[in-house]
């Protein structure tokens, strides 16, 4: 690991923070994030170090940061893979940045992982090439695996197509887990900030059945009367 970069961030710890941290990422037995290793490092001081060594690390530096214990060790490789990949600098590695990140799903294993570098890294590799990678782990039995498929399609939404995010939200829309739950309602709001027809018409025939959080979190951004309506199943 670089001794460097590995100071610069510890210079950020607050160990105050820590049981914070561990509270809010479920680290309890358990729980989704079991184990899981905080320094204590707020994710402005992270991107920080990020912006000033994305360029200058190796792979294999970056690696040992993303096998690392430490949650904001891995929080620091994923964000420097996400860096390089939109940097101009870095285009004809895009192919390989890309294929690091899918090898090494194992250590994308919190939420904020996923959600920070997945639209930035596969969702943006996949524009405009096969995306049957996210089907397959839309239907694996890898909670992370799933919410990096459903969470990688924000690029898509980005881009006005949502064919696969509906697709990928109907695979996931009997999972039983809250985290997955969140993250497709998300993106079916997400959908609605760009087309609130194609939302509505997505939802008319899925929404009573559909888990109670997935549709508050799709119908949040809704006047107050159609949101009671939905959860009322009165639409």
């Amino acid at each position: 690991m670089n001794q460097i970069v590995a100071d610069e961030l510890h210079a950020y710890a607050n160990p105050a923070k820590i049981p914070d941290y561990m509270r809010f990422f479920k680290t309890g037995k358990g729980d989704y994030g079991e184990g899981d290793l905080f320094l204590g490092i707020k994710v402005p001081d992270t991107r920080k170090v990020v912006r000033k060594h994305f360029t200058a690390l190796s792979m294999e530096e970056i690696g040992e940061f993303l096998s690392s214990p430490y949650h904001e060790h891995r929080l620091f490789a994923l964000l420097v893979l996400a860096e390089r990949y939109k940097a101009k600098q870095f285009a004809a590695l895009r192919e390989d940045i890309y294929s690091f990140y899918i090898e090494n799903t194992a250590r994308i294993n919190n939420w904020d992982l996923v959600d920070v570098t997945a639209p930035h890294i596969v969702g943006a590799h996949l524009l405009g090439r096969d995306r049957g990678l996210l089907y397959d782990f839309a239907r694996s039995d890898d909670l992370w695996q799933k919410r990096i498929a459903i969470i990688s399609s924000f690029a898509f939404i980005d881009k006005g197509e949502f064919g696969d995010t509906f697709a990928i939200s109907d695979i996931l829309l009997r999972d039983t887990h809250d985290l997955i739950h969140k993250a497709v309602g998300w993106a079916i709001r997400n959908v609605g900030n760009k087309d609130t027809e194609a939302m509505l018409a997505y939802l008319a025939p899925r929404y009573k059945s559909m888990p109670r959080t997935m549709l508050r979190y799709a119908i949040e951004k809704l006047d107050e009367d159609m949101r009671q309506r939905y959860l009322k199943g009165l639409v």
